[in-house]
């Protein structure tokens, strides 16, 4: 009689296991695909058997309101040490790191705030992390409801809750770390690379948006939630009253945000730590000069590079080029900048100018002369069989490697000398052969120093105001696939493409229990796909790719920065 008691009720709530949540504030505890309502069950979360279809993006399978960590007896103070909760719901992906700890500390007005443990990886970046000023304030408390632990952010002049984690789901293992946050409005700006049809994010249904840098167009008119080129883990959010604050979450691993409709945020990621900076604002502007000088600002283009400025994939030749720019002139549009693409390149390598582009030189030299600036494309991956990459072998750069000699494919490196004993990954790009492609993180400064005077041993022949850098997701043709997209071009030879180890003990970093949607929007994908294998060695050898592939952009813009003022001695411009 008991049991068809029990039976009735979960039938009449709808829901299976625990106390049902608001569909406004559910934390999705299947956000991969192939959610069920028994596999929701044996991860000891709650079903939702009554599917609303005027909100269909409302989880069904969802976190207890009371999953997390509580607050530990030996550390109530800063830091503070959580001990995960015996009733809570384990993490689904790994098994729970406890204790952890919560940190924080002000750079001046900019509030920190670190969750995790100490000595996990953390973002190789050199942030100045200058002192910022506001005329307002926040305020950094804790709670321990119910033997839940949270944090609040306030706003000391209003009050205003900026962050508020006491909505629970905490989860922290070694590949999946979780937190969520009631939100004060839903005015949230930011969030990147992606496609939505306003500024504003819609927090009327529940949308995912991954980060993770993938050679990835914008080709939707129309909202599209696949990560694109860039990664940018910060926001800007106006309160009710009009005061804007900003949150950035330092992290270079794969991540990802869902909007909810509390409204509420929910943050994952799949390795490092938490590392929160508040910006008190209180005008957006505020927030911005407040990010700034925890990041640093931008670089100064030279003045010429915020004119007019033209710029095309295809030309078959430098006659092309010169007629494209005279009839933009000749129909009286303004125009003071242009650019080649890879098709100056001979064959596709860096520093090399293609037979027809023989008079590129002075082409170049005719439009100094009529005031315009040049800009050339560069790709970095370098060609392993050519003498730009036996100068960086001879002069000690590093390249991307794997973590072991014995993963090294010899088929593939036994074809090249340059390689010939060492662990670099060689990939497929543009080029007709194999690719090494830069190690920008690693510390001696060969690499960086390798590069530089490439771009001033090119400039010397080919006078370039500006650099276009670009595929530096970095981009990879082909990896993991028996038949890649280019053995059906004409104009690229059939090489192998890299394969990455997906199965046995090294795969571990390749498949994650968790891959957020960065592989999931894609269907049957990987992490490595259309870039290179997460096991692969980055900062000569000191960073797994699977923690600093989001930086490999970042640290190749640095470098050039420094390329281009030893190549021109000029300010110049970069573009990314």
């Amino acid at each position: 009689m008991l049991l068809l008691t029990c039976l009735v009720a979960v039938l009449l709530t709808g829901e299976s296991r625990g106390q049902a949540v608001d569909k406004t504030l559910r934390i999705d505890c299947f956000p991969e695909p192939g959610s069920s309502q028994q596999g929701c069950i044996s991860r000891g979360c709650i079903y939702d058997t009554n599917f609303d279809q005027s909100h269909p993006t409302v989880p069904l399978c969802y976190y207890p309101s009371g999953t997390g960590y509580s607050l530990s007896s030996s550390g109530l103070a800063n830091p503070y040490i959580l001990n995960k909760k015996s009733d809570s719901v384990k993490n689904p992906y790994g098994a729970d790191i406890s204790p952890i700890s919560v940190y924080h500390s002000n750079i001046g007005a900019t509030l920190n705030v670190k969750i995790g443990v100490q000595g996990r990886y953390e973002p190789p970046v050199q942030f100045p992390r200058n002192p910022s000023t506001s005329s307002d304030s926040l305020r950094f408390s804790v709670s321990d409801d119910g033997n839940l632990f949270s944090f609040q952010v306030k706003r000391a002049s209003t009050g205003t809750n900026l962050w508020d984690t006491s909505i629970g789901g905490l989860l922290f293992a070694d590949k999946y770390i979780q937190i969520a946050t009631h939100l004060p409005t839903d005015a949230v700006y930011g969030f990147g690379e992606a496609i939505h049809q306003s500024i504003k994010h819609d927090f009327t249904q529940y949308t995912t948006w991954a980060m993770f840098a993938r050679d990835e167009p914008p080709d939707s008119a129309g909202q599209d939630t696949k990560n694109l080129y860039g990664v940018h883990p910060f926001y800007v959010c106006l309160e009710q009253d009009g005061n804007a604050h900003g949150v950035l979450i330092l992290n270079s691993n794969a991540q990802e945000i869902t909007t909810g409709m509390g409204p509420h945020l929910i943050y994952r990621t799949i390795g490092g730590n938490v590392d929160l900076y508040f910006f008190p604002g209180p005008k957006p502007e505020d927030v911005i000069n407040q990010y700034l000088a925890l990041i640093g600002t931008p670089a100064l283009p030279a003045y010429w590079a915020l004119g007019f400025q033209l710029c095309r994939y295809g030309y078959h030749n430098l006659g092309e080029m010169q007629a494209a720019v005279t009839r933009t002139q000749q129909a009286g549009i303004p125009l003071d900048v242009a650019y080649a693409d890879i098709d100056y390149m001979d064959r596709y390598k860096d520093f090399t100018t293609g037979s027809a582009w023989s008079g590129f030189p002075q082409y170049a030299d005719q439009l100094h002369q009529a005031g315009m600036r040049i800009i050339l494309i560069f790709d970095p991956a370098i060609q392993a069989d050519y003498d730009s990459f036996q100068r960086g072998i001879s002069s000690g750069a590093r390249f991307i490697e794997w973590a072991r000699q014995d993963q090294v494919p010899s088929a593939i490196n036994g074809q090249y000398p340059y390689v010939q004993g060492t662990k670099i990954m060689l990939g497929v790009v543009w080029p007709d052969k194999h690719v090494g492609f830069p190690d920008f993180l690693e510390t001696s400064g060969n690499t960086n120093k390798w590069w530089a005077d490439e771009f001033t041993r090119y400039h010397s022949q080919m006078g370039f105001d500006g650099i276009w850098i670009d595929m530096n997701e970095p981009s990879n043709f082909g990896t993991n696939q028996n038949h890649p997209w280019y053995y059906d071009d004409d104009d690229h030879p059939n090489i192998p493409p890299l394969f990455c180890p997906l199965t046995g003990p090294d795969s571990v970093l390749e498949v994650p229990p968790y891959q957020t949607q960065a592989v999931y929007h894609y269907g049957n994908s990987q992490l490595s796909s259309n870039t290179l294998c997460m096991s692969a060695k980055m900062g000569g050898g000191s960073y797994n790719f699977y923690d600093a592939k989001c930086l490999y952009g970042w640290s190749e813009a640095r470098a050039t920065r420094q390329a281009l003022s030893q190549a021109t001695g000029k300010r110049g411009a970069i573009i990314s």
